[in-house]
């Protein structure tokens, strides 16, 4: 168990997509002890089937608590994942620009968010599952942008004023480690990936279509990483 100064069970916020990362990102910080508050966004996705996936995972490996905070990113749009713009299939790897999937200020808003309920919640710690090795080219999964959004945030936070002993702090545990790797780590931390979905197209039942970036990312994934995909593709 990860204690504070004064001998209490330290908290962490968790951001929880209901994808293999987030899952992950989740089982890792309660490995290290933390009690975790899960926290998912409902942001007009396409996908929304994956706060469905969420909840599950967040009864599966043992959040303290869970909430869902609704913000209308539809109301830009700007994304395949937002707006009526198509999903690319079977193009991962072929584009070098950044892929209209990606939201804007996605990560940026929600990082916001994270660190409010950790201020309200006494927690030092937020994770995140961003990766930057097996991703689709999203600048705000870069180390670069973490790093930067963690100055910010102790610079506009009471906490992070304060505070002399103490700094927010994003954690990052999956940044720099391949699909693969991550889906071995959870294996070994007991992650049920049959639970999780990844798809940015899913039918209205939770198949994944198996073609778009985040279905090949992942497809790829379970196989180099030797173990059996769960997913139900179409």
């Amino acid at each position: 168990m990860t204690v504070n100064s004064k001998g209490r069970q330290k908290r962490a916020v968790v951001l929880l997509s209901g994808g293999i990362d987030s899952a992950t990102c989740l089982a890792v910080a309660r490995s290290e002890g933390f009690d975790c508050h899960a926290l998912s966004f409902d942001y007009g996705q396409r996908h929304r089937i994956e706060l469905e996936a969420a909840a599950a995972v967040a009864r599966s490996i043992g959040a303290a608590t869970h909430r869902t905070v609704r913000v209308d990113l539809r109301a830009f749009g700007g994304s395949a994942l937002t707006a009526d713009i198509g999903v690319p299939k079977d193009q991962y790897g072929k584009d070098a620009g950044i892929p209209v999937t990606y939201v804007p200020s996605r990560n940026l808003v929600f990082l916001s968010l994270a660190m409010g309920l950790a201020e309200v919640l006494g927690a030092w710690d937020v994770f995140i599952g961003v990766n930057s090795v097996d991703y689709s080219g999203y600048p705000d999964c870069r180390e670069e942008f973490i790093r930067s959004f963690e100055l910010t945030a102790n610079l506009a936070t009471r906490a992070g004023v304060e505070s002399s002993d103490e700094r927010l702090k994003v954690r990052t545990p999956l940044v720099k480690i391949a699909k693969a790797q991550i889906i071995q780590l959870g294996t070994r931390l007991g992650v049920d990936y049959s639970l999780t979905i990844s798809c940015y197209d899913p039918t209205p039942r939770g198949q994944a279509c198996g073609h778009c970036d985040s279905c090949t990312i992942r497809r790829a994934g379970f196989e180099q990483a030797g173990v059996a995909d769960p997913t139900c593709y179409v």
